[in-house]
């Protein structure tokens, strides 16, 4: 049966198509592609500017665009979109170019991008591995630099393990913060339509644009959102009882994140995992898979055999509940959340993997329901306890796989997450995606109110992890991130420092090179203190960056350099220290 069938009565009278408009193309990626002429002529664009003009961007192809045919995965069940969906009105009003659609896992059902008869979609990184699901074509085109960024939907990590698995940043608001009015859902109480980019600062300039109260989407809501950033010492929760399912990189690699982050100036705590992971399990082995069954009911009853495998199967065993076991299950659900509301008393945001594991696409295949609920060890619990949750990039791992972390914090901590995550990625000095675009300056969040403060650079003792970078983290001072000298300066390890420290000195053009530092932000009402701390012969002047631009930063007199050993070749103080700790080894 194909694409001009009428599909329900959900969907009636929605029966015509518009091929002239459309570009199909045979990269799994994408379902359909926007022809370049009806771009042209702007209908798929705002002619007027603003705050988004000129980014481009895909949507998942189970959100509706006018004209353009949702297929939600399922050629049967396709149809002639008669409006755009709410949140891509506000893009396109806001000056964002629409590419096209992108594939998915079937009615969203999946967190694994193998679930759809337009193909698997590859990870960008490694063809032989999953993309991850259900928004997978929606990551790979941001992934791989073919869009800006791109709408997906998010029910039980959809919207995050695609962006984990694809170093790229993957923002799931708020449930009812962005309209779903135009979605096709997946389990309409719980959906959330989400934003994957490259960078947090796009994906929140995206948020501010399409967010919004809506009266017709039955769950929209008017969320209360917090103004203030996180604590500069903040509390971040840890799972007590990890698993990685025998993946010691990835194991590794979240190991590290917990250094990260604290570097940052978190403190880890401890968190009973249990009551999450309990939900977690109940999102399909309870009655709330009948959620999953209610949103395309009367399409699924005459057409369960169009619906590929193990969709199909999923979507049936909603049927074998009763009303009342639905009723037990949200009993179940709301009791299990008033016990995970007790760790928020110990912590102000939650660390977790974004996905516990890679595997191959030929893993997924041969065992796609255990390899997908694997995938969603760290995600499922998230929208079933209306939190928010943001996926950054971390790493990319000894195998060449990216590795990525969620922070999850409480309904309207959108904005206070994208502070912090963008910290924490920028901070990793990852590249773009699979590209090869080094991250931009990190922008700073203006939904949030922040004091004012003055940005100054430390080469040495002060580094995040040295012996005086207490110094800033006790004023407050939060890890902006890496960053490089021009090449006009030399590097000096000091003569009887305690503990040691290095002296930096500006010099004749093309007689130095670059060295790198770190960046930190701290309360102007807290730098005096600071400054006053350092000893002579160090002080505080103005560097100049690789970029052109200046900050103030650690500068040492000329005079104090007699006897001093010139480790400019180290390009940095770490380098330098580590190269002291293999000679005594």
């Amino acid at each position: 049966m194909g694409c001009t069938k009428m599909v329900s009565q959900q969907f009636t009278g929605i029966t015509r198509r518009a091929d002239e408009a459309l570009v199909h193309v045979g990269d799994a990626a994408w379902i359909t592609r926007v022809a370049r002429a009806e771009s042209a002529q702007g209908k798929m664009s705002s002619p007027s500017r603003g705050p988004l003009q000129g980014l481009r961007f895909a949507v998942k192809d189970n959100i509706d665009v006018l004209g353009l045919t949702t297929t939600a995965a399922c050629p049967t069940f396709a149809y002639i979109a008669p409006e755009d969906a709410q949140v891509v009105r506000r893009l396109l009003e806001a000056g964002a170019v629409l590419e096209g659609k992108a594939n998915l896992d079937q009615f969203a059902c999946g967190l694994n991008g193998t679930r759809s008869p337009y193909g698997a979609v590859p990870n960008a990184f490694n063809p032989a591995y999953v993309s991850g699901g259900s928004s997978s074509g929606s990551a790979y085109v941001v992934a791989t630099g073919q869009v800006d960024f791109a709408l997906g939907t998010d029910t039980a990590g959809s919207g995050r393990v695609p962006a984990g698995l694809n170093n790229i940043v993957g923002l799931k608001p708020s449930r009812g913060l962005m309209s779903a009015r135009g979605v096709v859902p997946a389990a309409q109480n719980v959906d959330c339509v989400s934003i994957l980019a490259r960078t947090v600062s796009v994906a929140a300039h995206v948020l501010g644009a399409c967010m919004g109260y809506d009266e017709a989407d039955p769950f929209s809501q008017r969320v209360a959102m917090a103004f203030q950033p996180f604590p500069s010492a903040f509390r971040f929760g840890v799972p007590n009882a990890l698993n990685f399912f025998g993946d010691a990189l990835a194991e590794a690699a979240f190991a590290q994140a917990i250094q990260n982050l604290t570097r940052l100036g978190g403190q880890a705590v401890t968190i009973d995992y249990a009551p999450l992971s309990q939900a977690a399990n109940m999102l399909y082995e309870s009655a709330l898979v009948s959620q999953r069954y209610a949103a395309i009911q009367t399409f699924f009853d005459a057409h369960e055999a169009e619906v590929v495998e193990p969709v199909r199967s999923i979507i049936a065993k909603g049927r074998q509940y009763s009303a009342a076991d639905y009723i037990h299950a949200e009993i179940e659900l709301k009791r299990l959340e008033k016990q995970a509301e007790r760790m928020w008393q110990h912590m102000d945001v939650l660390l977790v993997p974004t996905a516990p594991t890679h595997y191959t696409i030929a893993q997924m295949q041969a065992d796609p329901v255990v390899c997908n609920r694997n995938l969603g060890q760290y995600t499922n619990f998230v929208n079933l306890f209306d939190y928010a949750a943001l996926s950054v990039p971390s790493q990319i791992r000894p195998d060449g796989l990216p590795f990525g972390i969620t922070l999850i914090g409480r309904a309207g901590s959108d904005w206070q997450l994208a502070d912090l995550g963008q910290r924490y990625h920028h901070a990793t000095g990852l590249l773009q995606g699979a590209t090869d675009v080094p991250l931009p300056e990190p922008r700073a969040m203006a939904e949030l109110q922040t004091p004012a403060t003055v940005r100054v650079a430390v080469v040495g003792a002060h580094l995040s992890g040295m012996p005086l970078n207490t110094q800033l983290t006790e004023r407050g001072a939060r890890l902006v991130g890496p960053a490089h000298t021009a090449p006009d300066y030399r590097f000096f390890a000091l003569p009887n420092a305690h503990p040691p420290k290095p002296g930096l000195l500006r010099v004749q053009a093309g007689q130095g090179a670059p060295i790198a530092l770190e960046i930190w932000e701290m309360p102007v009402a807290h730098y005096g203190s600071f400054v006053a701390l350092i000893p002579a012969p160090l002080g505080i002047g103005t560097l100049q960056l690789a970029d052109g631009t200046t900050v103030q930063g650690f500068l040492c007199e000329p005079q104090a350099l007699i006897g001093a050993t010139d480790i400019t070749d180290f390009g940095g103080w770490r380098a330098y220290i580590t190269s002291l700790t293999k000679t005594s080894t």
